[in-house]
């Protein structure tokens, strides 16, 4: 038989024979997902720029209008200019981890708001840096009295991979988060959140670095597509190795006898 299976001996094409080994097979299946889903994610990263950069361009300048009369979740709404009353609570902060700016690591300032109309919404301060170490937090105050607070209506990034708890760890304030998740950081504040953030207007005081441009995050969508040509690069690497490394040549002889 000139190809196919034969037991013992894997896939055979004449006088070739594939058998990777289990090990091979086993750290195949192991990594290549792991590549591919980090690929997928840089990806799912740059189509989040791409639209904040269309949508937060056209509504820059559009006069605000109150927070109660706009639906947080829905996309129509998203990058709206928007004005919210109520007082922020300084005693309960959130820092946003893996914020880079210029190749720095620091924290989203994350302050909720308690509105005059009930309820909470986060606003996003700024950014900050990271300091010295991560066990010496930033000193992020907020001032307790009633205002006005305007920016933009608009979602946080998310990560394509959830690790860890959205609550943070440790029991002390601010607290570090990985990533937003409304429910989960409404049950820890002991309030309903809307499901929403505010981009804190550059010239609004009470702040941090603001920069809410179409580049939000610290660049644009074409590198997140180059990391994931480069994520996507390795996973075809890795399947090119395997392959190389599970095809062998059968010697004529060794072909005879097995016929």
């Amino acid at each position: 038989m000139p190809g196919g299976w034969k037991r013992g001996s894997g896939l055979r094409f004449g006088s070739w024979a594939f058998r990777p080994g289990w090990v091979a097979t086993g750290a195949l299946l192991l990594i290549m997902p792991l590549l591919l889903g980090l690929g997928c994610w840089q990806l799912d990263r740059a189509r989040q720029k791409a639209e904040f950069q269309t949508a937060f361009a056209g509504r820059l300048e559009q006069p605000p209008v109150p927070l109660t009369e706009l639906d947080p979740v829905e996309l129509a709404d998203r990058y709206r200019r928007v004005v919210a009353s109520g007082r922020y609570d300084s005693r309960h902060q959130l820092l946003l981890d893996n914020q880079v700016r210029d190749g720095q690591p620091g924290y989203h300032v994350l302050t909720p708001l308690r509105l005059d109309a009930g309820g909470a919404i986060l606003v996003n301060r700024g950014w900050v840096p990271l300091g010295e170490s991560r066990q010496v937090l930033p000193d992020v105050a907020a001032p307790v009295e009633a205002m006005t607070v305007s920016g933009w209506l608009a979602q946080p990034a998310q990560p394509g991979l959830r690790l860890g708890d959205a609550a943070g760890t440790g029991a002390n304030w601010p607290r570090v988060v990985p990533y937003v998740d409304y429910e989960r950081l409404s049950a820890i504040l002991g309030q309903p959140l809307r499901p929403a953030l505010i981009l804190l207007e550059p010239g609004a005081p009470a702040g941090y670095w603001r920069d809410w441009e179409p580049r939000f995050g610290g660049f644009g969508p074409e590198r997140h597509r180059g990391y994931a040509v480069q994520w996507f690069a390795l996973a075809a690497a890795l399947a090119i190795l395997y392959l190389a490394a599970g095809i062998h040549r059968e010697s004529g002889g060794a072909d005879a006898r097995k016929e």
